[in-house]
């Protein structure tokens, strides 16, 4: 193979946003660039926004590998929800400059390459279109959750100490969850009141489709403020999401209905006090989302409580 042709076969990849205010636009990266991105006009890659600084970060394809570089930026670069100073990047790596989220991909050399002066102009187009489109008080961060998962942007926005309500609507319902400096104080799903924040927060991070917005800080007065670290809750979280998974084939779908066999030949005096709890849940509200919402503990907790019940045939799934 001639080195025309290894050069030809390898990926080209290019700089994706997908969040903030140039959300959907795309910059080429070249072999043996150094590309400066900042504030500034005369830069390679420009990204009008206060929390970019002038000068704020380079990319460099020099040599065999793409490395990102902090170049002394106020509010710092992060890949993966860590802060960098230099880092090697690889495809699928997800990169915070500002409020704009860029995820590193593959492209197909053969499909044709904008030049950089192309998609500077594209990147410029798609700003101030944006930007016209929002209010005056501006919700620059935003994106889908399929790009980004969201204990990935959950981790980007407390590692970068970002204030806001985290606003996410997917056919599952409207979750928020409230920041104040990169930690998790409150968090609720359709404003219910069955469902507690740190339950609402945990079940947020299953959600795999839909979209969200990170709204300007809300100071409403809650009734019960998180104080685990942010970290903690989503160890947790995912921690739950993967039990959950594991007996997943066992769970009726949240619509499924539920009742109690009649007769009903097993002992009530054999149940646990928790699973007497849940019983007595499916009495008075039959469907499993009810049940699942009302149960104090976990959606965890809930769905191992309801499985067992269902093994045992205390209850019934219609």
């Amino acid at each position: 193979m001639t080195l025309a042709e290894i050069a030809v076969s390898q990926p080209t990849y290019a700089l994706r946003f997908i969040s903030g205010k140039y959300q959907g636009g795309e910059f080429p990266l070249r072999m043996d660039r150094e590309i400066i991105i900042g504030r500034s006009s005369d830069l390679d890659m420009v990204l009008v926004e206060d929390m970019v600084s002038r000068k704020h970060a380079m990319i460099s394809t020099m040599g065999t590998g793409i490395t990102i570089q902090d170049m002394g930026s106020t509010n710092g670069t992060f890949v993966n929800g860590e802060k960098v100073k230099k880092v090697r990047l690889k495809e699928g790596d997800r990169i915070l400059v500002g409020t704009s989220i860029i995820k590193l991909v593959a492209v197909d050399p053969n499909q044709g390459e904008l030049s950089e002066k192309e998609a500077r102009a594209r990147l410029e187009s798609t700003g101030q279109r944006r930007q016209a489109s929002t209010s005056a008080a501006g919700r620059p961060m935003s994106g889908s959750i399929e790009e980004i998962p969201l204990p990935d942007l959950l981790q980007l926005l407390s590692t970068s100490r970002k204030s806001g309500v985290l606003s996410v609507r997917s056919t599952e319902g409207v979750g928020k969850i409230y920041l104040r400096k990169g930690q998790i104080y409150f968090a609720s799903i359709d404003d219910a009141f069955d469902v507690s924040p740190r339950k609402a927060v945990y079940r947020l991070l299953t959600w795999s489709t839909g979209t969200f917005e990170l709204e300007p800080p809300d100071e409403k007065q809650v009734l019960e403020e998180m104080q685990e670290s942010t970290e903690a809750l989503l160890m947790e979280g995912v921690r739950q999401l993967d039990e959950v998974r594991r007996f997943e084939a066992d769970i009726p779908p949240r619509a499924a209905r539920l009742a109690v066999p009649t007769p009903l030949a097993a002992r009530l005096r054999d149940l646990t006090p928790e699973e007497l709890d849940c019983f007595q849940l499916v009495l008075d509200w039959g469907a499993v989302s009810a049940v699942v919402d009302k149960y104090p503990g976990t959606d965890l907790e809930a769905y191992t409580t309801l499985v067992a019940l269902l093994k045992r045939m205390y209850v019934i799934a219609r």
